[in-house]
């Protein structure tokens, strides 16, 4: 089972630089969908939160790991759900050529509206079409600083 979190690529960066995922605005209700062992593939149809710069690509993939949703104090009165995620070596992979190949998407003009919730299930082979987009393994990221490895990436 797979699942697609919606976020902005230097949200999700930072995510992986810190081994976590947030969904919806940090709710926690979203992440208690996502059972420990899944795929969490995060996908971004922005390079930067609040800004018009379009990516419109999937950015990075994981499993999530055992640990309960939690909560974190981002800043006074913001305190978002989060779960631990081991990310997974990868590339981002541009949706548009996939587009004809996702059961999400395929025969679809208004494919968009399948993230406009922020998160949601995908089936197996079209998790095994992005993972194969992003070249992606079971591999987890190096123990270097992941923002390093991932910001270029994203083009930020």
């Amino acid at each position: 089972m797979a699942w697609i979190i919606v976020a902005s690529a230097d949200h999700v960066a930072g995510g992986v630089a810190g081994g976590f995922v947030q969904a919806c605005h940090g709710k926690d209700a979203p992440l208690r969908r996502i059972q420990p062992g899944e795929t969490v593939i995060t996908y971004s149809s922005s390079a930067i939160f609040g800004q018009a710069v379009p990516l419109k690509a999937f950015t990075a993939i994981g499993t999530l790991l055992e640990k309960p949703p939690y909560r974190v104090e981002m800043m006074e009165g913001f305190h978002p759900s989060r779960r631990d995620v081991e990310w997974h070596a990868s590339q981002p992979a541009p949706i548009r050529p996939l587009l004809d190949r996702l059961e999400l998407t395929r025969g679809k003009q208004n494919w968009g509206y399948a993230f406009r919730f922020g998160i949601l299930r995908i089936t197996e082979e079209d998790e095994a079409t992005i993972a194969s987009a992003m070249n992606a393994g079971t591999t987890p990221l190096s123990s270097e600083p992941k923002e390093t490895l991932q910001l270029p990436l994203f083009g930020i």
